[in-house]
């Protein structure tokens, strides 16, 4: 290391220091040195999103890349695919329920403090991932739902009520109601007329039902019959800002066909995202009724806590998901402190896109089965 007087400013230079004055200083500048060395590692900012939502990562990046939080970056860039409606599946105007309504499920979680806000079959409000961060602001709850939570985003200042059909998703819906109502999101039940209501097949033999036992086992079907990217998705998404800190953040419109009321893992900590700024952070996406059973993304998160690598703990989450149930759809992403990122899948092909520092732009990443 260059000599002390070497690095001091002329006015201190010429000063006379003792010992002590010395050793401070020293431990000074070899901090300062240590630090400006961690913060131009080029290590961060990164982005990694679920699918090839281009659009909402590009968001995501200039707010993190201008310098902005983790938390900032990951609420403009899922509010990008909410007004874009990636996929159908995110924000207003896709995935109707049973009902044609379309509802939204959001959370946004901070790595750093550990806060989460989450909103769950909120009405009438279209920024979902906004509500979401306004719950973690505004509240000491974790998650709010329905009207309430719709309520809640009105009286903090986002715009609403709003009809979140759209033309597309009530033409969806109008040929869903002409199908008979197949396919739907029911088990062992049997229908009164075609499109319901439902009973227990326990009411086979009394006057309410009218369906045979055929028409019931023809009802039952394969649940990755009716799961897929276009119709069962959400964006999950996770930023490490310039400090290094992390956050991630989920939306989407859930299942399309849904028994109304239906949340899935979308504002679920643990399920469809987690972070934590000690470790890294895990984005999911697929069959959220059946994922949000193993915590996926936490299992994940804890994985790597341990050493494991993130292709490694990654499948591992995936695997033991798909030991118990070999027919559900589903993915993850894993991302570590590092910036290593991987993803593993079951079901169905997976993409993920990332963003960082020595990339021109948006790549995106294929995984397979």
């Amino acid at each position: 290391m260059k000599d002390l007087h070497s690095l001091l400013p002329p006015s201190m230079a010429a000063t006379n220091l003792n010992s002590a004055s010395i050793f401070l200083l020293t431990f000074a500048l070899l901090f300062m040195v240590m630090g400006h060395e961690a913060s131009n590692s080029g290590q961060y900012p990164v982005v990694v999103s679920t699918w090839p939502f281009l659009e909402a990562v590009r968001a995501a990046w200039r707010v993190v890349d201008n310098g902005f939080s983790a938390v900032d970056a990951v609420v403009d860039g899922c509010s990008a695919c909410e007004e874009l409606r990636c996929d159908g599946t995110v924000g207003p105007g896709g995935s109707p329920d049973e009902n044609g309504e379309t509802t939204i499920d959001a959370l946004v979680m901070d790595g750093v403090t550990m806060e989460v806000g989450a909103v769950a079959a909120m009405r009438y409000i279209k920024d979902g991932i906004k509500a979401a961060r306004l719950v973690m602001q505004y509240t000491e709850h974790t998650l709010l739902v329905g009207e309430q939570a719709a309520a809640f985003a009105i009286s903090m200042g986002l715009p609403g009520p709003t009809n979140l059909s759209s033309s597309e998703s009530m033409d969806k819906w109008t040929k869903w109601k002409e199908n008979h109502c197949q396919p739907n999101f029911w088990k062992d039940v049997v229908p009164v007329d075609r499109c319901g209501p439902y009973h227990a097949k326990d009411f086979l033999g009394s006057s309410h039902g009218t369906c045979s036992k055929t028409t019931l086992m023809e009802n039952i079907k394969s649940r990755s019959s009716h799961v897929g990217r276009h119709n069962h998705d959400t964006i999950s998404m996770a930023v490490f800002d310039k400090m290094g800190n992390i956050a991630v953040g989920t939306s989407t419109n859930g299942a399309t066909f849904k028994i109304p009321g239906r949340v899935g893992d979308g504002p679920i900590a643990g399920s469809s995202a987690y972070a934590d700024d000690e470790v890294g952070a895990c984005g999911a996406t697929g069959d959220g009724d059946i994922m949000m059973r193993f915590l996926p993304c936490y299992q994940v998160v804890e994985s790597m806590r341990l050493g494991m690598e993130p292709n490694l703990a990654a499948k591992d989450a995936i695997s033991r998901i798909a030991r118990k149930f070999p027919d559900f759809v589903g993915a993850v992403f894993a991302i570590n402190k590092k910036g290593v990122h991987a993803g593993a899948c079951h079901g169905w092909t997976f993409q993920y896109s990332v963003r960082s520092p020595e990339m021109d732009d948006v790549k995106v990443y294929t995984v397979v089965p």
